[in-house]
């Protein structure tokens, strides 16, 4: 895997929807091929969500993109909830229709928002990791995707002013600088692999994995909990 090693500071306008195109080809044939009691397994990064709850969710938020609605409160957790008690009465097949129109149709929506909405890929892409851990699928928060959501979370923490760290990551060639550098704190750095980075990132759990992080405490990198 090759990993852009600092891109912090030059946005590639194209990366997510380069990474939701390649998540779109892995992740709706895996769905489609699930029965309907699948899409009813909790998920366990989202309390009280099932599978089919986060894919609703993932869905409407990229409808709300592909149609620019951007109204007060969305993406909030009330707005969220709504979106969800919306598809209620849909069909799987129909959420998964939905969500692949989405992953297709977005990218360019987002390239056009200046890296306002960067951050709304990257979290699509850590939510279809959250579905594989439900469903039992190996490849969460890994994949082929990979390169492209670490490169797009090295825009994301940069953009937001986050914390500098260095990553030497035991899957790609380069390593990787994520947050802002130009203030006083020194880097962090962490030794591991890209599918606990971004773990870590996402506030996911991270039992049993093997990695080093030095300068920070791992609840200082979560990007989403802020």
């Amino acid at each position: 895997m090759t990993t852009p090693a600092d891109v912090r500071n030059v946005r590639d306008p194209e990366l997510p929807g380069r990474l939701l195109a390649v998540e779109r080809d892995a992740l709706i044939p895996l769905l489609r091929g699930r029965d309907d009691a699948d899409f009813a397994l909790p998920v366990a990064a989202c309390p009280g969500w099932t599978v089919r709850d986060v894919l609703a969710h993932c869905s409407a938020a990229f409808t709300r993109v592909l149609e620019r609605r951007f109204e007060d409160g969305v993406f909030s957790p009330g707005s969220n909830e709504r979106d969800i008690a919306e598809r209620a009465g849909w069909t799987n097949t129909r959420v998964v229709d939905e969500l692949e129109r989405g992953m297709t149709g977005a990218g360019p929506v987002i390239a056009e928002a200046g890296g306002a909405l960067d951050g709304l890929a990257l979290g699509e892409w850590v939510h279809a990791g959250d579905v594989r851990v439900a469903l039992g699928e190996p490849g969460a928060y890994a994949g082929a995707g990979l390169p492209y959501a670490l490169a797009l979370l090295g825009q994301v923490t940069g953009r937001k002013g986050h914390l500098p760290l260095h990553a030497d990551l035991d899957d790609a060639d380069e390593p990787l600088r994520l947050g802002d550098a130009t203030g006083e704190r020194p880097p962090a750095r962490y030794i591991g692999d890209g599918p606990t980075l971004v773990r870590l990132y996402a506030g996911r759990p991270v039992d049993g994995a093997a990695y080093e992080l030095a300068g920070a405490e791992a609840a200082e990198l979560n990007i989403f909990g802020d």
